[in-house]
């Protein structure tokens, strides 16, 4: 049995609320950590506030130092992370560890971007009245940060919000999923080792009550949420003067033209499909296939699906493993029992154990039944043949959400196209939606979301610009 303390205030503590923590997989508990609530909660608002002016005005050699004492300690126990990981979020090893190195990516990305926080000359002098004066913009930290990060990437997702709070200057109250808070609660113990000072991370697994209260509360300065947009949206009405920052997720879409390259859209349409079992925000969930190659396209890709190697998240090869929890596992199963109802046709999948739903594609499917036109957020892919590349753009854009798209195509014009055209954050050309790297800016349009990721783009939504006046004696 595993256990973490929970850590505000420079100190790990317990409280009289035991969280016991299943892996999905088996079911079973494997570990326990503590459930904080509004006095833990404002315990760790006062430390993060009594350090607020020292992290302003940190040195960005010191931010360097500290962030790259992180990346040292998560590279020396890689393996320990990507085991919490699995266990914590039966995401199998593979890409836990790909997790791992991608938190670490994330740090090291902040620890440059600390040294180079933004600042700029301003010639005041183009109208008359601005003659013998010039300006100097700097951006400072916008002060308490309250971060929320969903289970599906439990490190690196917290490690977003973390990271460049911490190269912007910002103290920050983390909330992990309470599915999911191990891994970052391990994170914990090696930012307590840094020379950040004490107080100016805390990680909290909450109650409702403390949780409502990041969104309320007057003290904090910005949130940053990742999660589902029912949430992030209630959470911005409520949010008060406080910048948000919202990743929201989609149902992302790949169109595949007739001049693609057919095994490449295959091998990186069906990782992009079912990789963690679909719960990923930009999963690619719908897929529209030129009519010339689309039964070719639907035999390959279906053969794949069906071949993919499902099992114990721990063992090394394992590509396909549980769902996070049985009730996503069974809403899963009733949106692909409605579409078939309505007229949809399995290709291959459909079917619950458990936590566990097979790898599932379907095709014959309309742009109102829910696996088209919500986040599935599960192990779901929808096959449909379009008579055009416009065709396809329409139906990409014919959704509420809009986070990122993927093309496959080898014709200029058609990749002009999709850019000027697709209503997403993101274009990935010959790829699938499912591609991020970490220092990217990443957000959406529409219900995806309000405002970029990316360490750097995080940075500048943490900070505020001033100007300074000076006069400039010539």
């Amino acid at each position: 049995m595993i256990t973490k303390k929970i850590y505000f205030a420079g100190e790990f503590h317990t409280t009289k609320t035991i969280l016991n923590v299943e892996n999905p997989y088996t079911n079973e508990v494997f570990a326990q950590t503590y459930v904080a609530g509004t006095k833990e909660l404002d315990l760790a608002i006062e430390a993060a506030l009594a350090v607020e002016e020292e992290m302003k005005f940190l040195p960005s050699f010191k931010k360097y130092e500290i962030l790259q004492f992180i990346v040292s300690e998560l590279e020396k126990n890689k393996e320990y992370f990507a085991e919490i990981i699995a266990l914590e979020a039966a995401k199998p090893h593979i890409y836990a560890l790909g997790e791992v190195n991608r938190s670490i990516q994330t740090f090291t990305v902040a620890a440059e971007e600390a040294k180079r926080l933004p600042k700029e000359y301003v010639s005041l002098d183009w109208t008359a009245a601005g003659n013998g004066k010039e300006g100097l913009v700097k951006y400072f930290p916008v002060g308490l940060v309250a971060g929320i990060a969903p289970f599906n990437f439990p490190l690196n997702l917290a490690v977003h919000k973390l990271a460049p709070a911490i190269a912007a200057g910002n103290p920050i109250i983390l909330k992990p999923s309470r599915n999911t808070p191990l891994s970052t609660l391990a994170l914990a113990e090696i930012i307590d080792k840094s020379d950040l000072p004490k107080g100016a991370v805390s990680i909290l697994p909450m109650d409702r009550e403390s949780g409502n209260q990041l969104v309320t509360d007057e003290r904090f300065k910005l949130i940053s949420f990742t999660g589902s947009p029912q949430v992030g949206w209630k959470m911005k009405q409520q949010a008060g003067k406080k910048r948000v920052l919202l990743e929201l997720g989609g149902n992302a879409g790949v169109i595949v033209s007739d001049t693609a390259d057919l095994e490449t859209a295959v091998n990186k349409s069906v990782a992009g499909g079912f990789a963690y079992s679909g719960q990923v925000c930009i999963h690619a969930q719908r897929i529209y296939v030129h009519k010339d190659i689309f039964d070719e396209f639907a035999t390959k890709f279906v053969e794949k699906a069906k071949n993919i190697r499902v099992g114990n998240p721990l063992v090394s090869d394992t590509e396909f493993s549980a769902m996070i929890d049985e009730t996503n596992a069974i809403r899963v199963q009733q949106w692909v029992d409605e579409a078939v109802a309505d007229g949809a046709k399995i290709l291959c999948g459909g079917k619950r154990n458990g936590t566990y739903y097979e790898p599932t594609v379907l095709t014959q499917t309309r742009t109102e039944m829910k696996v088209c036109s919500l986040e599935v957020f599960g192990p779901v892919v929808t096959l449909e043949p379009i008579e055009n590349f416009e065709q396809g753009v329409k139906l990409i854009n014919d959704s509420q959400y809009g986070l990122q798209a993927g093309v496959f195509t080898n014709k200029y014009d058609e990749i002009n196209y999709a850019f000027n055209h697709i209503e997403a954050g993101g274009v990935i050309i010959n790829d699938v939606p499912t591609f991020r790297v970490d220092h990217m800016p990443y957000g959406g349009v529409k219900n995806s979301g309000f405002g970029r990721e990316g360490v750097k783009y995080s940075i500048m939504e943490m900070m505020e610009p001033k100007l300074l006046v000076l006069p400039n004696n010539k």
